[in-house]
């Protein structure tokens, strides 16, 4: 009876355990309230079971002597009372999660996973491009391969074409691409163009690893809008830089020959070294330019990052792909840098050299030379080509791209006092080596 009388009083007078508390500002979290709720349960549930097992007390107070089978009977009951709290405790449903979390996990805006939804499925499109250049030790006299730099790419399509810069992969002897699951393979070069600095690479890789790029257009975009870059800088593996597009139509200088590339993408997404090759995307996961330089006197990132369109470089890839090198017209002539004209008081290009083997030469164009008395004798200068006035190198080349292999431009040049128009036939540009 003092068994189960214990038991009696000890789960139905004991208030019910505090609840834990985690600290907060304001109230207590869901979580807090929820175990509350289950111990209260609990304590009820049992405390129901031993007052319905509890007799009734009897009249008389005075002890008396118990006989054998009520003790039997106190210790069954003591028995049932712990079998029943074991199994409200374990039986009951408690979230175990709800006891442990404080605060729910903090949830992304809709810019903020459009943002990292784009990078997850372009990330495996992009490559690690390393150059290695040749190198004999000075002592061993063995040749080694040495990294002298190394960049980004993209890939072109399923046949294992990368797409980079053409500085990325200039000078080396051997090229390696790293794909995003870090596998390596040896690229061989098919093709670049030096004067638009796009250069063709392609791998042997399984089919299942290659993801290329999607394809999307330059001709309409508009300042402002966003743009994301992908890239390796300073050798970083796929970082993602986000910002917009500061300007259209800008121009730049090939960096291997000088020659302008017209339409570029100015963009203040932070673009490093490393970054060159790599791809610049639309808010659609679309390719729209191959990031390819940036102007800063530190070499480090300033914000004005430059894209050479995907008009530009789609036509570009076709021609390499297909023919291995991009037939593009030329005058075949060496000109004077434009400051040198200006010193002269006029404008256009000054004729320097024009062999005679080429378009311009055997057209009759003259170059400048000296006379048997060592004065500079000035050669033609050309002024428009086909009516479209040239002013410096860049208008020249310019025209140029907008005509064909074969075909016959008007050349109009001041030669002298007076004026003169030659026309001459374009020849392709002689294979790089």
């Amino acid at each position: 009876m003092a068994a189960y009388s214990f038991f009696s009083s000890t789960y139905i007078s004991s208030p019910s355990p505090a609840p834990l508390r985690f600290p907060s500002p304001n109230r207590p979290s869901s979580s807090t309230l929820s175990l509350s709720r289950t111990f209260a349960h609990r304590n009820l549930h049992t405390a129901c079971i031993v007052a319905s097992l509890r007799p009734t007390a009897h009249a008389n107070p005075s002890p008396t002597p118990e006989p054998a089978d009520r003790k039997l009977l106190d210790s069954f009951v003591v028995l049932i009372t712990s079998v029943a709290l074991s199994v409200s405790i374990f039986v009951t449903d408690v979230d175990p999660a709800a006891a442990f979390v404080v605060t729910p996990s903090k949830k992304l805006q809709t810019d903020e996973l459009a943002t990292v939804r784009l990078f997850q499925e372009n990330t495996p499109s992009v490559v690690y491009i390393t150059n290695l250049a040749s190198r004999q030790d000075a002592f061993t006299l063995d040749v080694l391969e040495v990294p002298q730099g190394s960049g980004s790419g993209f890939v072109w399509d399923k046949k294992g074409h990368v797409v980079t810069n053409y500085h990325v992969i200039r000078g080396a002897s051997d090229l390696r691409v790293t794909l995003a699951d870090q596998s390596t393979y040896d690229a061989k070069v098919v093709g670049f163009d030096q004067d638009k600095d796009v250069a063709v690479l392609r791998i042997d890789a399984p089919t299942d690893k290659l993801r290329p790029i999607p394809v999307g257009v330059s001709a309409d975009l508009l300042v402002g809008q966003k743009v994301f870059a992908i890239g390796n800088p300073f050798g970083l593996d796929h970082t993602l830089t986000t910002g917009v597009i500061s300007g259209l139509r800008r121009e730049i200088s090939s960096a291997a020959t000088g020659r302008p590339i017209q339409d570029v993408i100015q963009t203040d997404a932070a673009i490093n070294p490393g970054n060159s090759g790599g791809p610049l995307l639309d808010s659609s996961g679309n390719l729209i330019g191959i990031n390819t330089a940036i102007y800063s006197p530190s070499g480090a990132s300033s914000g004005v990052g430059f894209s050479i369109p995907v008009d530009t470089v789609g036509g570009i890839v076709d021609q390499l792909v297909q023919f291995g090198k991009v037939t593009r017209p030329i005058l075949g002539i060496k000109f004077a840098p434009d400051q040198s004209v200006e010193q002269l008081g006029v404008s256009g290009v000054l004729v320097l050299d024009a062999p005679l083997n080429g378009p311009a030469g055997k057209a009759g164009l003259q170059s400048t030379k000296r006379d048997t008395y060592g004065r500079l004798v000035l050669g033609d200068i050309i002024t428009s080509v086909n009516g479209k006035k040239v002013a410096n190198g860049s208008d020249l080349y310019r025209i140029l791209d907008q005509c064909k292999v074969g075909e016959t431009v008007t050349v109009e040049v001041l030669r002298g006092d007076h004026v003169e128009k030659i026309p001459v036939v374009l020849e392709p540009k002689p294979d790089e080596s």
